[in-house]
């Protein structure tokens, strides 16, 4: 327990770090001003964050596949360790410059090497869990999380080569929905069949494949890496469970309605690739298909489980509450602020829309932990009180 609320603290200090990044990143005033944090705010939130927290759920259930399971937690130890290195690295370039093997590097490109090297050894530890659980017992789901790793890999391994984050966001969009989609499919598996199961890992390959065709042929290959995203997405939303608890109430409708606006978004990022192909370095549009997976699928869909997630890694109940909706109703108001923004090329709608998704994630994060912590104390005492 204390390893994993050091690692959890880790992540959260990442994402504080994160979201001031993307105030900096719209060219508004933030907490912290670095040179550097402006190009980390990517990294940062999608390897040091939801890469930490996806590879400390995985080293949990770990657990419950092999014994002796402690080597499962390299892997969010080490996104924690690229983490750090990347902030301090930008924040105290003086210290990071002073490590011996890093006097003949460049001191702007020292933090990027330290961080890709840590993420990429998380990266390699994460992959391995995978291959464990899947010697210990076959299942598409995991199959398809393996290939999140390995792209996800590959994908710090092109950060660390020197390429654009532009370039290579296929690769890390691919780690985050592969993951979400792989976990989804492993909970719905009984409802699915394994027709289903089988057919959604073929269209995860497909994804997978039109990877490297993105950059070898950007033509090609993001209408394709599209179109494998709409029909993957499409196959297990149609199966999902979620399009009948919609109608449930309380936690299971909350739930459902996360799980179907993140279906919404990551199909919106799809038809964008489909369309138009490769959407280029900057522009809305970019900041479109980027956010619509970040923000409105991977968030939604985080916001959905961590009722699931949370009580596993921290042994402590989460139980729901009605602020949970605003914290997600902020979270897709903000996004869809920001894409109508961005198509009307309104600046100022465009950065109130940043500032809304960056107040909503706060909100989510105070939120969660207020209902993990006083979750726990309202048990606690129940208990105390059945046993007097």
């Amino acid at each position: 327990m204390p390893w994993r609320l050091a690692l959890l603290v880790c992540a959260g200090v990442t994402l504080l770090t994160g979201l001031d990044a993307a105030l900096l990143r719209v060219g508004l005033e933030a907490p912290v001003a670095g040179v550097g944090l402006v190009d980390a705010h990517g990294p940062l939130m999608i390897y040091g964050f939801l890469g930490t927290v996806i590879a400390l759920e995985r080293a949990v259930a770990l657990r419950s596949v092999v014994r002796h399971s402690w080597w499962g937690y390299i892997a969010p130890a080490a996104g924690a360790l690229g983490a750090i290195l990347l902030i301090a690295g930008i924040l105290l370039p003086s210290a990071a410059q002073s490590i011996p093997l890093l006097t003949s590097i460049s001191l702007e490109n020292s933090p990027r090497i330290l961080a890709s090297a840590a993420w990429c050894a998380a990266m390699i530890a994460l992959t391995a869990m995978y291959a464990v659980m899947l010697r210990a017992q076959f299942a598409p789901a995991l199959v398809i999380q393996l290939l999140a790793s390995l792209a996800g890999l590959c994908g710090m391994a092109l950060w660390a080569r020197g390429l654009t984050i532009a370039q290579i966001f296929p690769w890390w969009m691919a780690l985050l929905v592969l993951t979400i989609c792989g976990e989804r499919l492993d909970l719905a598996r009984l409802s699915l069949g394994a027709g289903a199961e089988r057919r959604i890992l073929a269209e995860s390959t497909v994804l997978f494949i039109a990877l490297p065709i993105t950059l070898l042929s950007p033509t090609i290959g993001y209408p394709l890496l599209g179109a494998a995203l709409l029909v993957m997405i499409g196959d297990l939303a149609t199966h999902d469970i979620a399009r009948h608890t919609i109608r449930s109430k309380g936690a299971t409708r909350f739930m459902a309605a996360c799980m179907l606006a993140g279906y919404a978004w990551a199909s919106a990022a799809a038809v964008a690739w489909i369309l138009v192909g490769e959407p280029g370095a900057n522009g809305y549009l970019y900041d479109l298909c980027v956010h619509a997976i970040t923000i409105g699928f991977v968030l939604s869909m985080v916001i959905a489980h961590a009722p699931i997630i949370m009580p596993a890694i921290v042994h402590r109940p989460l139980p729901y509450h009605p602020a949970l909706w605003a914290v997600w109703g902020l979270l897709q108001a903000g996004l869809l602020i920001r894409i109508i923004a961005g198509f009307r090329q309104s600046v100022t709608a465009w950065r109130f829309g940043d500032v809304l998704d960056v107040v909503a994630v706060l909100a989510m994060m105070v939120t969660l932990v207020s209902l993990v912590v006083f979750g726990g104390r309202k048990r606690r005492n129940a208990k105390k009180v059945n046993e007097k």
